[in-house]
């Protein structure tokens, strides 16, 4: 349908689609009734945002490019062999965050990756209760062209990735960001090893993909995920970190791929700003 847009027309095209959904989680967010809280077969938690928001994803999506499938949390999932020989797909999560949702933190976002031959090449995270976006877009049909921005109320800001040198110089924190909720021990014992190497550390917590946003327009150095995640929680803030300088690897140093196995479930990984800086040393001793 849409084939000719181009990256930056079809990022405000997915823009506009996350808007919508935001909207459709804020109604249930705002509402006077009681949330209901449902568990899915892998004990995770959906309410009725989760599914608004994926009747408002799903269609909406499936229209804009011919032909490129819709991968969405909230739908039953197609087997590995349906799935292999898709070469360019959208993967979904229509609320990431479902238990910042029922907090109510407002730290919960709306997740969108187009993910071609494994790699996230563009991605929208939607974050409905700032209304606020962050998106990135690398290499879409080998282009070359990359943007990354960040868009509030203030308008629209090109971001980037930080260099961690100018902070070590001036004995600056290496500020690091982590789950609320997730593999707090691990990640304690690396920030313990990350001080005695390079000096103070700051931790910041956080819940869903925001955590890889804050890295990607250069609010913390690194983000270090020692517990499971899915594939939908991550390609979208994946795309937008890429796109704006920075990486995530597993544990191996590889950088993270998508439906390249039956289970969708993530690696641990890495998010690291400064690309030039030797991470791979400090996290994998």
């Amino acid at each position: 349908m849409h084939q000719g847009l181009d990256s930056k027309a079809l990022l405000e095209r997915v823009i506009g689609i996350c808007e919508r959904a935001g909207e459709a989680i804020l109604e249930v967010y705002h509402s006077s009734e009681e949330l209901t809280v449902d568990t899915k077969a892998d004990d995770s938690p959906v309410t009725a945002a989760d599914l608004a928001a994926h009747r408002v994803l799903e269609p909406a999506l499936a229209e804009l490019i011919d032909g490129v499938p819709v991968l969405s949390e909230e739908q039953e999932m197609p087997s590995f062999e349906e799935r292999s020989s898709w070469q360019r797909y959208w993967i979904v999560d229509p609320l990431d965050g479902t238990k910042e949702f029922i907090r109510r933190t407002g730290e919960f976002t709306v997740n969108v990756a187009l993910v071609e031959n494994g790699e996230p090449v563009l991605g929208v995270v939607y974050v409905p209760v700032l209304n606020i976006t962050y998106a990135g877009c690398s290499d879409l049909n080998g282009s070359g062209e990359q943007v990354a921005f960040k868009r509030d109320a203030n308008g629209e800001t090109p971001i980037h990735v930080r260099p961690l040198a100018p902070r070590l110089a001036g004995s600056e924190p290496v500020e690091v960001v982590a789950s609320r909720s997730h593999g707090a021990g691990a990640v304690d014992q690396l920030m313990e090893r990350i001080e005695a190497q390079l000096g103070a550390v700051e931790c910041k917590n956080m819940g869903s993909s925001l955590k890889l946003c804050l890295v990607a327009e250069g609010a913390a150095d690194l983000y270090p995920r020692l517990a499971p995640t899915c594939e939908w929680d991550t390609a979208a803030a994946q795309a937008v970190v890429e796109a704006a300088g920075g990486i995530v690897v597993d544990e191996q140093f590889e950088l993270l791929r998508y439906n390249r196995k039956d289970s969708l479930l993530n690696p641990f990984f890495y998010v690291i700003g400064d690309t030039s800086f030797d991470w791979r040393d400090l996290l994998t001793k």
